[in-house]
C-alpha cells in the first residue's frame, strides 16, 4: 500500500492513443505495455486530464472512464499510464471537510497539506480479525431501535421512493449517534448522485449541531458524471479502512445514495454497449456491489457501522437495482408513501421492516416480546381496514375495535420530534432511552392507556409527557 505524501507519477513507457470517445467512457489502445485494470491514465497533453482503466474491450485496448472533462480528447490522443491507482489522500485532517473523490476541497477552505495516500480500489479484508460480538446500537429513532435494530458494526438499509424522508432520517440517525459518541468515533457521510442543495443542507446542519468536527463529506453529486459518482463509494470506503485500520477508530458510514451507486455502474455500462441482464441493469452489478460492500466490516480493534439510504424507484422495492443491495444487510427500514402523506413521520412501514438483530439472545425477551405483539397487533388491525373503510369502525365487535386502535396508538407514539428539522417545525428532537420505549410500549399493548385518546400519543417522547385530564 503506497505511503508516500506526494500524487501519482507517469510511466512514459506505457502510452497509448484514444480510439474512441463516447460521453465518459473512452476507448484507448495500448500496443505494447498494458496497463492495469483500475490502473490511473493522464493526457500525455494535459496532465490534468485524467481517466481510470476499468475494463478491457479487446487484445489492444481498453475502456477507460474519464473523470474529468472529456472534450479536449479525440481519436489519436496520446495517453500516459501513471503506475498507480486513484490515491486518496486519507488523513485525520480530513475530520471537518467537504472533498471530492480525489481528496480536493469542496468546502472553499485550504487542500489537506498531507495523507496516507491509499488505493480506492482494495480487495476485501481476508484476515480472520472479524468481530463477532453482538452489541446493540441506538439510534435514538424509536420505530427503528425497536422495531429494526442494528448492531454496532452492521449494516442498515433506508428504502424509500422519492420524497419519503430518507435523507431527514439518515441524517438524524447521524446526529444522534455521532454526536453521543466518543473520541474514538468518527463519521464519513459519501453522496452518491444526490443533489449539491441537500448536501450543503446536510454540512450546514452538521455544523449547526457540532458534529461537523467528527465527520468528513465525502461527494460525487448528482451534477457530476457517472465515473466521478461511481466512484466517490469507493472514496468513501478506503477513508474508512484508513480510520479504522490505521488509527484504530470506530466508523459511522453513510452512503445517500446506494441506488446511485448501481445507477451510475449502469449508465458507463451502456456507454460501453454492454448487453444488460434480463432486468435492465448492468452484468456487473452484483460483483460492484459485493465489491463495495464487502470492504465494510469490522475488526477486533475497530467497527465499521453501515447506514445506507436506498431509493426506491417507482416506489417497486422488487426493483432488482434494490433487492441486490438486501443480502448485505442486516437491518431494512422501509419508507411508506401513505403514511407520509398522512403526517405520520418517520413513515416507516412497521410490518415491512425487518431486522436479524430482533431475536431474544440480542435484545432480550422483554424486547423482542413486545416488538412481536406489536407487529401482531398492528397485522390484526390492517386485515381490518377495509371493514372499517366500508361499513366504519363502529361495525367492528368490541374486540376488534380494542384492537383497531390500539394498533393506531401504536402507530402514533413511534412518530418522533427530529432534531435535524428544528429549524423547520419550531419543535425540539428528543431522544428516549430504548428501555424507557420498551416499557411505555408494553402497557400500551397491555391496555394501560385504552382510556386515552389515540391523538395524544403523536409526536410524544415517553407517554409521560401526556398529560391525562
Amino acid at each position: 500500500m503506497p505511503d508516500n505524501n506526494k500524487g501519482p507519477k507517469t510511466t512514459s513507457k506505457t502510452e497509448g492513443k484514444v480510439v474512441s470517445v463516447t460521453g465518459h467512457v473512452v476507448e484507448i489502445s495500448f500496443p505494447n505495455e498494458k496497463p492495469g485494470i483500475h490502473e490511473m491514465l493522464i493526457a500525455k497533453d494535459d496532465p490534468t486530464c485524467k481517466l481510470e482503466v476499468y475494463s478491457s474491450s479487446g487484445s489492444d485496448s481498453f475502456y477507460c472512464l474519464c473523470l474529468t472533462d472529456y472534450t479536449q480528447l479525440a481519436r489519436g490522443s496520446s495517453i500516459l499510464a501513471t503506475g498507480e491507482q486513484i490515491l486518496f489522500p486519507a488523513s485525520i485532517e480530513l475530520l471537518g471537510r467537504v472533498v471530492d473523490i480525489f481528496g480536493d476541497p469542496l468546502d472553499a477552505k485550504p487542500k489537506v497539506a498531507k495523507g496516507d495516500y491509499r488505493p480506492i480500489h482494495e480487495t476485501a479484508n481476508s484476515s480472520t480479525d472479524i468481530k463477532t460480538k453482538q452489541e446493540l446500537l441506538e439510534t435514538g429513532i424509536k420505530v427503528i431501535d425497536v422495531f429494526a435494530p442494528v448492531l454496532k458494526g452492521g449494516k442498515m438499509g433506508l428504502f424509500g421512493g422519492a420524497g419519503v424522508g430518507k435523507t431527514i432520517l439518515l441524517t438524524e440517525v447521524l446526529h444522534n449517534i455521532v454526536g453521543n459518541a466518543h473520541n474514538d468515533s468518527v463519521s464519513i457521510f459519501t453522496g452518491v448522485g444526490e443533489r449539491s442543495r441537500e448536501g450543503l443542507e446536510l454540512y450546514k446542519s452538521l455544523v449547526a449541531s457540532g458534529v461537523m468536527a467528527k465527520s468528513t463529506l465525502i461527494y460525487g453529486s448528482m451534477g457530476e458524471n457517472p465515473a466521478i459518482r461511481f466512484l466517490a463509494g469507493f472514496a468513501g470506503v478506503s477513508l474508512a479502512e484508513y480510520f479504522r485500520d490505521e488509527l484504530k477508530k470506530n466508523v459511522l458510514f453513510f452512503i445517500d445514495n446506494a441506488y446511485r451507486f448501481a445507477q451510475a455502474g449502469n449508465e458507463i455500462s451502456t456507454l460501453m454497449s454492454n448487453l444488460p441482464s434480463e432486468d435492465g441493469y448492468q452484468p456487473t452489478l452484483e460483483s460492484e456491489m459485493a465489491e463495495f460492500h464487502e470492504r465494510l466490516l469490522s475488526t477486533s480493534l475497530a467497527e465499521v457501522t453501515t447506514i445506507e439510504a436506498i431509493y426506491v424507484p417507482a416506489d417497486d422495492i422488487l426493483d432488482h437495482g434494490v433487492q441486490v443491495i438486501f443480502p448485505y444487510l442486516d437491518a431494512g427500514v422501509v419508507l411508506s408513501r401513505e403514511l407520509y402523506q398522512r403526517g405520520i413521520l418517520p413513515a416507516v412501514d412497521i410490518l415491512a421492516s425487518s431486522s436479524t438483530t430482533l431475536h431474544p439472545k440480542i435484545v432480550g425477551d422483554s424486547h423482542y416480546e413486545c416488538a412481536l405483539h406489536a407487529k401482531s397487533i398492528l397485522k390484526q388491525a390492517e386485515s381490518l381496514e377495509r371493514i372499517v373503510s366500508l361499513v366504519g369502525e363502529a361495525e367492528l365487535s368490541n374486540e376488534d375495535q380494542l384492537i383497531y386502535k390500539r394498533a393506531r396508538k401504536i402507530r402514533n407514539f413511534m412518530t418522533q420530534r427530529f432534531f435535524v428539522t428544528e429549524s423547520e417545525s419550531a419543535y425540539k428532537g428528543v431522544v428516549i432511552p430504548l428501555a424507557k420505549i420498551i416499557m411505555d410500549l408494553t402497557a400500551l399493548i397491555d391496555g394501560k392507556y385504552d382510556h386515552i385518546a389515540e391523538d395524544k400519543f403523536l409526536y410524544i417522547g415517553s407517554i409521560d409527557e401526556i398529560q391525562v385530564s
